[in-house]
This record gives C-alpha cells, sequence and structure tokens, in this order.
C-alpha cells in the first residue's frame, strides 16, 4: 500500500498502523474492509483503554469508596464530560450512555411518548429511516393512539423539503430522522428541518449513528432536542451509545427503566428517582466501554474531523466514477452531500451473490436491505450491495475493489 498523503493532509498507512485488525488475509487476500457503516475498526489505542480498565481499574462505579471504584468512576464520568464536549451539550448532565442508537431511540420513544403523546397525535419520520427509528415509534403510537407520518424523498434520497412542510402540522409532537443515512449515506438537512418542527412546537431527534465521526456535530447550534449515536461506528466498542437530551425535557420525562442508580430512595410504598442524567441509567453500565470510547474520540481529534471527512470524500468521489463506469450496476441514492456510503445493484446477480465472491476475494461489504426495507421498497429492490469507506481506507484499495467486482460480473455473464 502506497505511503502518501491524501489530499486532506492525512498520512494514511500512518493512520492504518494503528489498527491491528487490518494487517491480515481473509481467503488468502489481503483484507479489504468496505463494511465501515455497519461498524468501523478499532485503533488499538481504544483495545488497549479496554484491557488496561479490566487488568488494573476494574470496578463497579458511583457506590464504592475503595481506591478501584473511585478511580474507576472518575474516569467514566471524565468520557462523559468529553462526550458532552464533542458533541457540543451544553452540560454533562445531558449526556445518557445506552446500549447504542437503537435503545437510545426506544428510550426517547418510550420516556417520551408515555409522558406527551395522546391520542391524535402524529410522529414524524423520513422515508430512509434505519428500522431502529421506525419501529419504536409505531409501538409507542399504537400504545397511546397517535399517527406515524412520513416525509417523503426524491429519486436522489433526499428529503422533499416542501413536502415535509406539508406533512409537519399542528399535530406533530416529534419528528425524528437521521442526520445521515446508513443505506444511501444521503445527508439531511437538520436545520430546515429543526425549524420546521419547532414552527409548529414539535420536538426533533436525530439519530446521528452514521455522522459523528463523518459530520460536524454540535447538538446546540443545531439545536436538537435529542441526539443518538453509536461509539462502534466512530471507532469505539460495540455495545455503547450515548443519548444527548435538553436539560428540560429530560427533568420532565419518566425513566425508562427500573433499577439500581436511577433511584434516589425506595421503599415498598414508593420510589423517588435520581437526577439526571442518572434517572436513566438504571443498574450497572457498561464501564470499561464508556472509559474506552474516551480513547476514540481521542483518535477523532488527533486526525481531525475535517481532515477525516475529507479524506472519506475523495474515497467516496472516486468509488462513484468508478463503479458508474461499470455496465449495468445502478447506483442507489445520489444525494447532493452525502457521507462515505455507495449502495447498488448489479442487473442480474443478486447482492447476495456478489458479496459472497467479494468476500472470497477478501472484500468486506454489506448486503441486504439494511434494516431499511421501506427504503428498499421505495427504489423497487430487494436489497443492494453496499460499500462504505473509513479513514483508513484507500484510492488502492477501491481499485483492487473494482477489479474483483468486474471479475465477478463476468462469471455471471
Amino acid at each position: 500500500m502506497a505511503n502518501t498523503l491524501v489530499k486532506s493532509g492525512l498520512d494514511i498507512q500512518k493512520i492504518r498502523e494503528e489498527f491491528p485488525i487490518l494487517h491480515q488475509e481473509v481467503n488468502g487476500k489481503p483484507l479489504i474492509y468496505f463494511d465501515n457503516a455497519a461498524t468501523n475498526q478499532k485503533p488499538k489505542r481504544v483495545i488497549d483503554a479496554l484491557s488496561y480498565h479490566y487488568e488494573h481499574d476494574n470496578a463497579n462505579i458511583h457506590r464504592g469508596i475503595h481506591t478501584l471504584a473511585e478511580r474507576s468512576t472518575a474516569a467514566f464520568e471524565d468520557t462523559r464530560r468529553i462526550v458532552a464536549e464533542f458533541i457540543g451539550a451544553n452540560e454533562t448532565e445531558e449526556i445518557i450512555f445506552t446500549k447504542g442508537t437503537t435503545e437510545s431511540i426506544n428510550l426517547v420513544a418510550s420516556s417520551f411518548g408515555r409522558k406527551f403523546l395522546n391520542e391524535g397525535d402524529e410522529v414524524v419520520i423520513s422515508a430512509m429511516e434505519h428500522h431502529s427509528n421506525i419501529v419504536p415509534w409505531q409501538m409507542i403510537c399504537e400504545e397511546r393512539g397517535a399517527t406515524v407520518k412520513v416525509m417523503p424523498i426524491n429519486q436522489a434520497g433526499e428529503i422533499i423539503l416542501e413536502e415535509a412542510a406539508k406533512v409537519i402540522t399542528e399535530k406533530t409532537k416529534l419528528i425524528a430522522f437521521n442526520q445521515a443515512s446508513n443505506t444511501l449515506g444521503s445527508v439531511n438537512p437538520v436545520k430546515e428541518l429543526v425549524k420546521l418542527a419547532k414552527s409548529v412546537g414539535a420536538k426533533v431527534l436525530v439519530d446521528g449513528a452514521q455522522a459523528t465521526s463523518h459530520l460536524d456535530v454540535n447538538v446546540k447550534d443545531m439545536d436538537v432536542d435529542f441526539y443518538a449515536f453509536s461509539a462502534h461506528k466512530m471507532y469505539g466498542p460495540t455495545g455503547l451509545g450515548v443519548l444527548y437530551g435538553k436539560r428540560d425535557i429530560l427533568e420532565k420525562i419518566p425513566p425508562y427503566q427500573g433499577g439500581g442508580e436511577m433511584i434516589k430512595d425506595v421503599s415498598f410504598e414508593k420510589t423517588t428517582y435520581n437526577d439526571i442524567p442518572y434517572k436513566f441509567e438504571a443498574g450497572t453500565p457498561d464501564i470499561a466501554n464508556v472509559i474506552a470510547l474516551k480513547e476514540a474520540i481521542a483518535f477523532i481529534k488527533e486526525y481531525g474531523k475535517e481532515n477525516i471527512a475529507a479524506h472519506e470524500a475523495e474515497l467516496l468521489a472516486y468509488g462513484t466514477e468508478k463503479l458508474k463506469e461499470i455496465e449495468g450496476l445502478r447506483i442507489i441514492g445520489e444525494a447532493k452531500e452525502k457521507v462515505s456510503v455507495i449502495s447498488f445493484e448489479v442487473e442480474g446477480i443478486h447482492h447476495f451473490d456478489l458479496g459472497m465472491w467479494l468476500d472470497a476475494k477478501g472484500i468486506a461489504v454489506r448486503t441486504g436491505h439494511h434494516c431499511t426495507q421501506p427504503l428498499m421498497d421505495f427504489y423497487c429492490v430487494e436489497g443492494t450491495t453496499r460499500a462504505s469507506f473509513s479513514v483508513y481506507n484507500t484510492i488502492e484499495e477501491i481499485d483492487h475493489f473494482v477489479v474483483a467486482l468486474k471479475d465477478v460480473i463476468k462469471k455471471f455473464r
């Protein structure tokens, strides 16, 4: 792999050295990992942080007074502070740790829904949402007698703002949409949609799972009420997510789960709940993963999110150009503004077959409906093959991918 500086100024070979998993062969070929929208790989500093915690500091947090408990608590809460700074929150108490974006959205659907949704109310989502930003709203709306409505998109994979303005009405209590689509890569106009929501007094939840490692995220500037994301899509561990919520709303809505940590006092007659954020963090949290998330954020800060985004944009542009040259290949979703995701279909070849043959050549891509079945229905496809790039990917890898893809297509022609 050539050790060259790319236009962003990053030394990609140096970055690749931080990721142990990349230096292996799969099926006798050097691994090319293009499944970053599902999860990206972890730098050694994140892996080392997990090992260090379990080797030196492992203890439950908040309630212990011994040294290990105090060290673990301090490291855990330091990550909360760093996360708050990373997304521009007003205060650390607005940061809640969850299992992932899915649980963060379910928390809001359950807690906000039980408090504020009533019969006849509406929740508005977009036509490009992940199932985790569809199903929870369907569940709570069915329970509360409310309705889910959908903002339409165009063929390029962009929300049609004029139509969104018609869908969002005085009955709308909350709108929920992704900042960037996991399937299409489309980047959505957060500020414009927030403005539409605020014009009718609705709250806003943004699914930031695909955005936090690519895009500028400042929840205060965007004026969103809730923002959800996952650690594992920003070089951190799996099984960990974050929910940001404005203090005034978090204080009004009920807990999502009951148990230890989320209480102040418990008797058989009545329980008094803890202050935020602990009101929403029942039980022992994923301590080691939270502590390791700090190192993932440090990685992003060291190389600079704008530099990372610039490199990924270069990969996206190059990959898009090369794939468009392949006869019979159609890219699904060509929004003007995208993160580094390319979904495509090849005429006459099932996406599963493409994925399996590419894997035989050491190339990891994602196939299927990507947890966006309504979006697949919109494009009249069963599923797609998806290549998604991260900071450690290279132009040379895309070249190998294109050669391999052409070779696979020949086998079916």
